[in-house]
């Protein structure tokens, strides 16, 4: 069965199907990890990780062999990759760190490290950078408004445009595969809930409801379901939800802390961080 969201113009699955066999863990150190990507071509894991004491970005073979940094000459924290979707350039989020306060800022450089430039100088907090699928712009959050809200700028660092103005934080942005839409947290409705908006800021729907908090939402690459982190299990476990809010499903069911889904490029498994062996570790659970 099928339905359509008239509101945003999208055709969903009503009922999306859900985990096919328990995940397969990929690292066993169990240091912090957190903002997990896919390379473009999916051969490839993008994270964040504190190891010997310091935050920076790697990443990992598909089978989470292969862990290195991938910007080894930053002393200063940075965090939260994002490659382009032609995997030639990586955005990420740099603490400036000067003085006792973090002052975070936006770069971008090549896939193997090399040629890091500036992208979105210090202004405010700038946070969660997302590739446009098209490549040609950056999505990301920022409190240059006084509060987090969503903004776009140019692959070249210009046009900056401001797509909320909401009293409430809007946070965790996600592109639809066709660059039509944008997923995100918010909690203008009260509790932080997922909604889907149009590229340009208009248009915005809540997609999930009831007295819990739902967080980082992944669209998967047909456009059809949206993964997300939400404590509605009694703790942090993985969801997925049609675009319209139907068709409701729980991934993962674990004591363990389940956060930071990201569908890989094939649509047929969804990685994401999982404390339940103790640490912080990688996982990739199959999907049907």
């Amino acid at each position: 069965m099928r339905t359509t969201l008239t509101t945003v113009g999208l055709v969903v699955l009503a009922a999306p199907p859900g985990p096919a066999a328990d995940p397969v863990r990929l690292t066993t150190d169990g240091s912090f990890k957190q903002h997990l990507h896919w390379s473009p071509d999916g051969g490839r894991l993008y994270f964040t990780r504190i190891h010997q004491g310091k935050m920076a970005v790697w990443t990992a073979a598909a089978d989470g062999t292969d862990p290195k940094r991938l910007l080894p000459g930053h002393d200063t924290p940075h965090f939260d990759a994002h490659p382009s979707p032609d995997g030639k350039r990586v955005v990420y989020v740099l603490d400036k760190f000067e003085g006792t306060d973090g002052k975070l800022q936006l770069n971008a450089c090549a896939a193997d490290g090399s040629d890091d430039r500036v992208l979105v100088p210090h202004k405010a907090m700038e946070e969660s950078p997302r590739w446009s699928p098209d490549g040609k712009s950056v999505l990301w959050v920022s409190t240059r408004g006084k509060n987090p809200d969503l903004y776009t700028v140019t692959a070249d660092g210009k046009d900056i445009q401001r797509l909320t103005r909401d009293p409430a934080y809007d946070l965790h942005p996600a592109w639809s595969p066709d660059g039509k839409f944008i997923a995100f947290a918010s909690g203008r409705s009260g509790r932080q809930k997922l909604w889907v908006m149009n590229a340009d800021g208009s248009g915005a729907k809540k997609v999930t409801d009831g007295e819990f908090l739902d967080a980082w939402p992944a669209w998967s690459p047909d456009g059809k379901r949206i993964a997300f982190a939400s404590n509605r299990s009694g703790n942090y476990d993985l969801w997925a939800v049609n675009p319209d809010g139907t068709g409701l499903v729980q991934l993962t069911d674990h004591p363990g802390q389940d956060t930071s889904p990201a569908w890989h490029p094939g649509g047929k498994k969804l990685a994401f961080v999982s404390t339940r062996a103790g640490g912080s570790d990688i996982y990739v659970l199959d999907i049907e």
